[in-house]
C-alpha cells in the first residue's frame, strides 16, 4: 500500500516539474531523500523524566523510535558535559516519510493556531527546508491530559533539488501550505 502522497507524487508532481523545468530525464525531477525531526532538551541534564516524555512523544507522532543526542563537547556556561543527552531526533525515509509529511501538512500544520502558512524563505541555498514547531500538541495522536511539558521540534526536509526554486516548486506541488 503505497501513501497518498507518494501516488500524488508520481501521477501530478514528476511531469509538472519536468514541464516547468525543462528536465531530459525522470531521474533529474527533485524527490524526498529524508526527514529529520528533532527534539532539542535543554532542561534534560537536570530532569531525566523530559528525555523519556520526549522519546515517546516523538515515537507516537513519527511512528518510529528516536535516537538520543548527545553533547559533542562540554561548555561550561550551560553546565553541560561532553556525552550527556540533550535532545532526540528521527530519521524518516520511505513510506514512513511520506506518511509523517502527509500528516503534517494535512493535518498538524493547519492547527496551528493563526496559521498562515509556512515560511517561503527556509531553504537552505541546496534544496532543503527547515521548519520549527512551537509544541508537539499540534499532532493528532498526542493526548493534551498526558504531555507534562509543551515541547518544541525542528523538521528538515532534505530533497534531492539541486536549487532553492526547484525545491519550492516541488514541496508547493506536494502541498505545503506556503505563506503568500
Amino acid at each position: 500500500m503505497t501513501s497518498r502522497l507518494k501516488e500524488k507524487y508520481q501521477e501530478e508532481v514528476i511531469s509538472y516539474l519536468m514541464d516547468k523545468f525543462g528536465y531530459k530525464n525522470v531521474m533529474q525531477v527533485p524527490k524526498l531523500e529524508k526527514v529529520i525531526v528533532n527534539i532539542g532538551l535543554g532542561e534534560a541534564k537536570d530532569n531525566p523524566k523530559a528525555l523519556e516524555s520526549a522519546v515517546n512523544d516523538l515515537t507516537i507522532i513519527t511512528g518510529q523510535k528516536p535516537i538520543i543526542t548527545k553533547a559533542k563537547k562540554s561548555i561550561a556556561n550551560f553546565k553541560l558535559r561532553e556525552g550527556h543527552a540533550i535532545g532526540t531526533k528521527v530519521t524518516l525515509r520511505g513510506e514512513k516519510m511520506y506518511d509523517f509529511l502527509d500528516k503534517l501538512m494535512n493535518v498538524a500544520l493547519p492547527r496551528v493556531r493563526d496559521f498562515r502558512g509556512v515560511k517561503p524563505t527556509a531553504f537552505d541555498g541546496r534544496g532543503n527546508y527547515a521548519l520549527g514547531l512551537k509544541e508537539q500538541l499540534i499532532f493528532p495522536e498526542i493526548e493534551y491530559d498526558k504531555v507534562d511539558a509543551i515541547r518544541g521540534m525542528d523538521i528538515v526536509i532534505v530533497t534531492t533539488a539541486n536549487t532553492d526554486e526547484e525545491a519550492k516548486a516541488f514541496l508547493e506541488k506536494m502541498g505545503m501550505p506556503f505563506a503568500r
